[in-house]
């Protein structure tokens, strides 16, 4: 993971903490990151898919940004059942918790079929000078669990889902799927908020994969370490043991660092919201986590042994590459039956809705905004190299096609095994992948997440790096919104790198660009006619993957155009 560029001059918060932050200007900041929830939306798909949206908004809200978009990459063996469950979660969830979701993909590849991928991203927004962290400091400061009641379900999503391949008797892991409340959700962001902007809280961390044993690992660090007293955990289900408290996955639950003088203050404000709420434990100087329950000593480590000083091993590594294959299905018909039960308008930044490359958000009050796409790599593409490259150069293309210079990505890293030869090499060649292009275009990677083990009854997922990136937009009045009767249109060829760089430049001068993915020609045309709401065909059918498909009135000054003919 380090082979990834990671600095950059607008970079405030890299790989590390629950997101990347990057600079936008003018006091302001963006964070944002993906992440996935592929075996509990195998598992149950209508739970699974609405905690992954519940968890990446706590990501978010950990680094005291506002959620104000959400984004999401879905692949499944078909249109079915499940994938309309999994939609339903995700606009649940969102819906009800108030943030709109205004992009991603939907592709539909048999060789999902047995273990579908859903990854959420999320945007928010802060001032550039309070980037919260999770990191505990202050010796003797108090460690405030806040939110949901404690229960045993999702014990075991981690390990039990997560960490294993799926085959038979994968419906009994169904206990270990987490259950979300939105509602509960809703509150905990505003409270964190108000805790985080009035400077009650040290620090920050959600509960998310492990529970407290993760959180609490996560946060102490160097000479920090944390005691936790179990038995001070508000519990939703009588006689748990104290390692169900410890690795319980129950949603909606925040640890945050109080100074002791500001405890009243702080659980005034979580009363106010109607939150559960205890002060469960205290910053120490030990370096060490530690667990106790009804005064004994339960559980006792190093925290660095968890997190910077865990056992490392090289992955094994075998070439064993997969051919590109055809991929018949129904993914040529319109999304539009799948976003149109989002939100995409609430919180009122809207610009661009979904439905073509990046949406845009507004920053306001001025007129600036942020592009945001997530994509990943081509339908049928097995190359694990020009799946990560190409992943990069889709989500960054899309936001130049929106106006958009991109700043940073973020990446969620879908693969199987690793334990087995061909996957390892098939994750490292996905990083290089990644790595290169993002070199080439200039942008670090700042976040992200790795999910493994994507197998069932021994058989992986292609490799399936899904990326996300943020672009500025410097007004949102020019983003293009469609071509008009009477525009000219062109095909635009040539390199990816100086392409994306001419796009988001010259965008606010023409009335429509859009990249040629999967489709081809014909469907990129078809996605922009729908788009404009005025309809265009060419004899051309043929086009490079790649290639950007550009309106407008005038002709546009790149140097291998072909022009395809007006728009009636």
């Amino acid at each position: 993971m380090k082979r990834l560029p990671s600095a950059g001059e607008r970079v405030l918060q890299g790989p590390g903490e629950n997101a990347g932050v990057i600079d936008l200007g003018e006091g302001e900041a963006v964070a944002f990151k993906v992440e996935s929830h592929n075996h509990p939306s195998a598992v149950e798909a209508f739970q699974g898919a609405a905690t992954g949206v519940g968890g990446i908004l706590r990501d978010i809200v950990a680094m005291g940004a506002r959620p104000v978009a959400l984004l999401d990459g879905l692949r499944f063996g078909e249109p079915g059942w499940g994938f309309r469950r999994a939609v339903a979660g995700i606009g649940h969830y969102g819906n009800c918790v108030g943030v709109p979701t205004v992009g991603g993909e939907a592709v539909f590849d048999e060789a999902y079929a047995g273990n579908c991928l859903v990854n959420a991203m999320c945007v928010g927004l802060l001032p550039a000078e309070r980037v919260t962290r999770a990191q505990a400091r202050g010796t003797g400061n108090l460690l405030v669990l806040y939110g949901a009641t404690t229960g045993r379900d999702g014990i075991g999503g981690a390990s039990v889902l997560a960490s294993q391949e799926l085959g038979e008797g994968s419906e009994e892991k169904r206990p270990s799927v987490q259950v979300g409340d939105p509602f509960t959700g809703k509150k905990l962001i505003e409270a964190s908020l108000e805790l985080v902007e009035t400077g009650l809280v040290e620090s920050l961390q959600d509960c998310g994969a492990a529970g407290l044993a993760s959180s609490l690992a996560e946060m102490a660090g160097g000479e920090a370490g944390v005691d936790v007293h179990l038995d001070r955990v508000p519990l939703r289900e009588d006689e748990m043991e104290p390692w169900e408290i410890m690795i319980s996955e129950s949603q909606e639950r925040m640890v945050a660092v109080v100074r002791p003088e500001l405890r009243e203050q702080v659980e005034a404000v979580l009363a106010r919201w109607e939150l559960h709420h205890s002060a469960i434990g205290e910053v120490t100087g030990t370096g060490e986590l530690r667990a106790f329950f009804d005064g004994d000593t339960v559980g006792e480590i190093p925290a660095a042994l968890l997190t910077d000083e865990c056992p490392r091993y090289e992955v094994d590594q075998r070439a064993a590459a997969r051919p590109a294959v055809a991929v018949d299905s129904v993914n040529a018909e319109p999304k539009d039956w799948i976003y149109e039960q989002y939100d995409q308008l609430v919180l009122s930044r809207t610009v661009r809705r979904p439905g073509l490359d990046a949406a845009v958000l507004r920053l306001r009050p001025s007129w600036r905004g942020l592009a945001v796409s997530l994509d990943g790599p081509p339908l049928g593409e097995r190359d694990p190299f020009a799946a990560g490259r190409q992943a990069v150069l889709d989500a960054a293309r899309n936001v130049a096609c929106a106006g958009g210079e991109p700043l940073a990505l973020t990446d969620c890293l879908n693969f199987g095994n690793p334990e087995k030869p061909e996957i390892g090499w098939e994750l490292a060649q996905a990083i290089e992948g990644i790595a290169q292009a993002a070199e080439a275009l200039g942008v670090p990677v700042v976040s992200g997440n790795v999910s493994l083990y994507n197998e069932t009854d021994g058989r992986a997922i292609p490799p399936t790096p899904v990326v996300g990136c943020v672009g500025l937009v410097p007004d949102v009045r020019e983003v293009p919104r469609g071509w008009r009767p009477g525009d000219r249109v062109w095909l635009a060829e040539g390199d990816d790198v100086e392409l994306i760089g001419w796009l988001w430049r010259n965008a606010p001068r023409l009335s429509l660009a859009h990249d040629v993915s999967d489709g081809g020609l014909a469907q990129a045309l078809a996605e922009a006619s729908t788009f404009s709401g005025h309809e265009f065909s060419a004899d051309v059918t043929e086009a490079p993957y790649g290639s950007v498909v550009l309106a407008g009135a005038e002709k546009p000054d790149w140097s291998n155009l072909h022009e395809l003919g007006a728009v009636s």
